[in-house]
């Protein structure tokens, strides 16, 4: 009983000191806000129609359910990677783009549960340096802001884990 004791105080600490969050599958998400601090539901069904309907750079917040349904190569320290989203009768993709400097997370896998917050941005054409999004959309800043200014708090949760929230934040 000691040595099994012993032998996961060891896994753990070796993925503490990798920086990696620790957390059971029903951890709780922080509250997911709008730019005027009011908590946002879900809202796939608005960000679909946002995605079709709105022009090029066009920026909101999303808040969406999906699955990993493809990965793109990571660019500058950034993941970036499809989730699948389902709103009532509809389906669609759209990227997701996580900056690795607010924390490593392990491998994206294909199926993996996503729940994540964020600025959207309507990507279907060159945006200065940024290329088109493969999906035609994309939602980012799904960290927290350290400095508070800007941009709302944002999260990713993979298969009911968060990342991106140093462990002194409250939420």
């Amino acid at each position: 009983m000691m040595s099994w004791i012993k032998t996961w105080m060891i896994v753990v600490g070796l993925i503490l000191s990798q920086g990696w969050a620790i957390a059971l599958e029903t951890q709780n998400p922080p509250a997911c806000k709008d730019t005027k601090g009011k908590v946002l539901p879900i809202n796939a069904e608005q960000v679909i129609d946002w995605k079709h309907n709105t022009p090029n750079k066009f920026e909101a917040r999303a808040h969406l359910k999906g699955i990993v349904s493809k990965l793109y190569p990571d660019k500058n320290g950034h993941r970036h990677f499809e989730i699948t989203i389902v709103s009532q009768n509809q389906e669609d993709t759209i990227e997701i783009i996580y900056n690795e400097d607010f924390g490593k997370m392990p491998e994206v896998e294909l199926d993996m549960k996503v729940e994540t917050c964020g600025d959207y941005i309507t990507a279907k054409e060159t945006n200065g340096p940024y290329p088109p999004s493969p999906d035609g959309a994309i939602v980012h800043w799904v960290h927290e802001n350290p400095s508070g200014k800007g941009h709302p708090d944002g999260y990713v949760m993979l298969n009911g884990v968060l990342y991106g929230f140093s462990s002194g934040k409250s939420r």
